[in-house]
């Protein structure tokens, strides 16, 4: 009663808080996608890392035009299709993900569009980079300078909405040639390949002193309440259906061939 007695007092918003520490990319989308569907609560969600490396697509996306195919049947890597839009990445131990959901009232001056949350996101990461960096909103990216470090996707349902990003605070330069070029790229990447368009964030600031900063500058937003990690895992239990989905290894040999057969017949 205390916390919430306080935030009506402040006149903030409730934010539950919760973090992990290497759940696998997959659960973490699971439990989002029905914390946004099902929940009333405003949620923060932090996890330092997944502990397998996995490719993240779009809801929309397409493997035949965004996977080296080939290179992922080859070493096996997981491909997971995400419940919201936005493009394709690869995550391992080096991503920290960072994931706000939020009633579409209880932002002041956000409206429930994707320009308007990216816009509000930026300012919110502009308070936790100030001074670090040249960080900067780039079309739908966070970057230093001309180079990416934080790649954002949302949904947005009738009274609530999702906006999450993988950080880079690390990678590895092999593990971006599982990814094409995608056709549709921001302008500000002049077609420069993966390894001259994305930087570390660990060049910039330590893990700790990002979630460190991350959560000040959401305390100006919400009031926050800490979660424990084994609570919210009654949260996500039952009988509730994802849109998120692994591809199985048949739809991705489906893929590949399909790409074969489109390459086969433009040349």
């Amino acid at each position: 009663m205390g916390i919430v007695h306080e935030a009506r007092k402040l006149g903030l918003p409730l934010m539950n808080v919760v973090r992990f520490k290497g759940m696998p990319i997959l659960e973490q989308l699971f439990l989002e996608e029905k914390l946004l569907r099902t929940s009333s609560d405003n949620w923060c969600i932090v996890n330092d890392g997944t502990n397998t490396p996995s490719i993240v697509m779009g809801l929309s996306g397409k493997a035949s035009e965004l996977l080296e195919l080939g290179f992922v049947l080859r070493d096996e890597v997981p491909v997971i299709r995400r419940f919201t839009g936005g493009g394709t990445v690869i995550v391992d131990h080096g991503t920290i993900f960072v994931t706000i959901i939020c009633n579409k009232d209880d932002v002041l001056g956000v409206q429930p569009y994707p320009r308007s949350i990216m816009s509000w996101s930026g300012l919110l990461y502009g308070q936790v980079f100030r001074g670090i960096g040249d960080f900067q909103l780039r079309e739908n990216d966070y970057v230093f300078g001309d180079r990416k470090f934080g790649g954002n996707a949302q949904s947005i349902t009738k009274n609530r909405w999702i906006h999450h990003t993988s950080f880079l605070w690390d990678y590895e330069v092999k593990n971006m040639d599982y990814l094409k070029l995608p056709a549709r790229a921001p302008e500000y990447r002049l077609e420069r390949d993966h390894n001259e368009f994305i930087c570390r964030m660990k060049e910039y600031l330590s893990r700790s002193l990002f979630v460190e900063k991350t959560t000040e500058a959401l305390e100006t937003h919400f009031s926050l309440q800490p979660m424990n990690s084994e609570t919210i895992g009654a949260v996500h239990e039952g009988g509730f259906v994802h849109t998120t989905s692994l591809l199985t290894k048949q739809e991705l040999k489906d893929a590949l061939a399909s790409s074969l057969e489109s390459s086969a017949h433009s040349s």
